[in-house]
């Protein structure tokens, strides 16, 4: 199973049902030669060069594996000499350890050649068993070689490697028996097989290969200097010797090819990385019925059900690959290193599952315009053009975070590629919002929105927008833009200034006037709200208003005043003389009319 980047940009695993069967049918051997040896180095002496301590690992691991793949030399007391043969191979019960009995005796060999190598500098005869030496790991290479490519069960990379690691050795030998120019030759094939296995094989896998290359490099020049030509090096490329290297490009596009059955990886934005999770291969494994069970689905909920099931596998895959980065001591954060293979991946399915967000909520969009057209509801609501608002704004923030996927922050082609989708929805964006502030009767900001979102779509419309389906809708937006502009015009050219008198509709809904019923009497208008929940009638509670205030004390001067005699103005004092004439009378003549002084 192979993972590879489809046009879209998304990751497709391809099986390959011939390669299983083939498989069923006979057992594929496969064995990693370099990275076997150069482990086993680093873990048993060669680290220090302590060659002889390698030496008897290889000893000891040879006599392990004859005793359990039971292919054992003679008994205690007998010797008899049994080697790894195309008969073994092709066994039913065959398997890849049968290719490392002749690689550790071709290292053992290579290893005690080694150590004489520095015993040599005290005692000279040892030169001698040092080639010896030297040819008995030769030998055993082009076993390991032969072995490969006559029982036609091992894999196109498996020979190419033994092909590299015979070469290698070849050209030791030849370095060591001063045969310049044959072992430049040799060491040159060992140098192109091992490069084209780096460019072949996923970045996390080639580390082991380009140390070989560079340890390949000294000898190289060192062949070329007693060659006594400075371009020797240089022309020993073209120097494709028959055997080897002739059949090189059969070898690599079958290596290819047998990656569909043995590896799962994946290749995104021009580089390849190995998937080694489980969670992770079985989602990368289902992604690729994604298109055709959402094909498959007749409604529109049913592909956003088919989406929402793909992005909680996708969940749980970021997470089993967050807890194999935490658990892995080795693994270093992308801020400290270069990116490691692990973290691309990380950051692919992050990639993946924003992709699937973002596709998801474009459903949800195209569900919301629907309803609306139709004056439809969804979920019981009606929908407006907030709710679009809110949408697009949440894919515009998964842009926000495609942007800063760790990893991509340099990448210029990446960066551009998300900013000219931002420009589309950005453009979808402000028309609703446009249609929102209408909707509160602002007109000049809904103005103004609407020639923004005319900006970003005619940007969009210029740019190298992939996304066809955004290009057809952004041509539609650009008309729908036209007509809001007239509307929204209009509305504002039949507003008055005064708050109070209104218009009575606006945008084609009936205005709501701010004044309760009760002071508005005299005056006909169709108001709906009267007949809602909350009827704007009268205002509760009443307004506050203004009345005399209790006097603190009473004004008593008033009791001392005098006030003039105003009778004569009234006219009491003529009625008091008309009054008063026969009692007069009688009384000035008996005296009574005096008054006492």
């Amino acid at each position: 199973m192979v993972v590879l980047e489809s046009e879209s940009g998304d990751c497709k695993p391809i099986s390959s049902e011939d390669s299983a069967k083939e498989d069923k049918l006979t057992n594929v051997l496969s064995l990693e030669i370099f990275r076997i040896t150069k482990d086993a180095q680093q873990q048993h002496g060669l680290r220090h060069g302590d060659y002889q301590r390698y030496r008897g690992y290889c000893s000891r691991r040879i006599r392990r594996l004859r005793k359990v793949l039971k292919i054992p030399q003679g008994d205690r007391r007998h010797y008899r000499r049994k080697d790894v043969t195309t008969v073994h191979l092709t066994a039913t019960t065959a398997e890849s350890r049968l290719l490392c009995v002749p690689l550790l005796q071709a290292e053992r060999a290579w290893a005690h050649a080694m150590q004489l190598r520095q015993e040599a500098n005290t005692e000279p005869r040892k030169k001698f068993h040092l080639v010896s030496r030297l040819k008995k790991a030769c030998a055993h290479a082009q076993t390991l070689l032969q072995l490969c490519e006559q029982s036609g069960v091992c894999d196109a990379r498996t020979q190419l490697e033994a092909s590299a690691y015979a070469a290698w050795l070849g050209g030791a030998l030849l370095l060591e028996l001063q045969q310049w120019r044959p072992a430049a030759e040799r060491l040159q094939r060992a140098q192109l097989v091992l490069d084209n296995l780096c460019a072949a094989l996923p970045e996390d896998e080639r580390l082991v290969y380009k140390q070989k290359v560079e340890e390949l490099k000294p000898s190289l020049r060192y062949c070329a200097y007693n060659i006594g030509d400075e371009t020797a090096a240089g022309d020993l490329v073209a120097m494709r010797g028959q055997g080897l290297i002739e059949n090189l490009d059969t070898l690599m596009a079958q290596a290819k090819e047998s990656r569909s059955g043995v590896m799962h990886e994946v290749e995104w934005r021009g580089r390849r990385v190995t998937v080694r999770p489980e969670k992770v291969r079985l989602f990368l494994i289902a992604l690729q019925d994604l298109d055709k069970s959402a094909a498959a689905a007749k409604t529109l909920d049913a592909r956003i059900e088919v989406l929402e099931n793909i992005l909680m596998d996708c969940k749980d895959a970021i997470s089993a690959l967050k807890d194999e980065i935490k658990n892995d001591a080795k693994v270093k954060s992308p801020t400290e290193t270069q990116m490691s293979g692990i973290h691309y991946l990380l950051s692919y399915l992050m990639y993946l599952r924003l992709m699937r967000t973002i596709e998801r909520n474009n459903l949800l969009v195209q569900q919301a315009e629907e309803a609306r057209k139709t004056n439809g509801q969804i979920d019981g609501k009606k929908v407006r053009p907030q709710d679009l608002t809110r949408l697009y704004e949440i894919i515009l923030q998964n842009y926000t975070e495609l942007q800063q996927l760790p990893g991509f922050d340099t990448d210029k082609a990446y960066q551009e590629e998300i900013e000219t989708e931002m420009k589309a929805y950005k453009a979808f964006r402000c028309f609703y919002i446009a249609q929102v502030l209408t909707g509160l009767r602002r007109f000049r900001e809904a103005l103004a929105m609407l020639e923004r979102c005319n900006t970003y779509t005619e940007e969009s419309i210029g740019s190298k927008l992939k996304n066809k389906k955004i290009l057809e809708k952004l041509k539609m937006l650009q008309k729908d833009i036209e007509s809001c502009k007239f509307e929204v015009h209009a509305d504002s050219v039949l507003e008055e200034d005064d708050d109070d008198e209104e218009a009575k509709y606006s945008s084609g809904k009936p205005y709501k006037d701010k004044k309760p019923l009760v002071d508005r009497l005299d005056e006909y208008r169709e108001d709906t709200q009267v007949l809602t929940k909350n009827p704007n009638i009268y205002k509760l509670p009443p307004a506050m208003e203004a009345i005399p205030c209790k006097p603190l004390f009473f004004d008593l001067a008033c009791n001392f005043i005098e006030f003039p005699n105003l009778d004569d103005k009234t006219g009491a004092a003529n009625s008091k003389k008309q009054g008063a004439g026969l009692t007069g009378l009688v009384k000035g003549f008996l005296g009574w009319g005096k008054s006492d002084k």
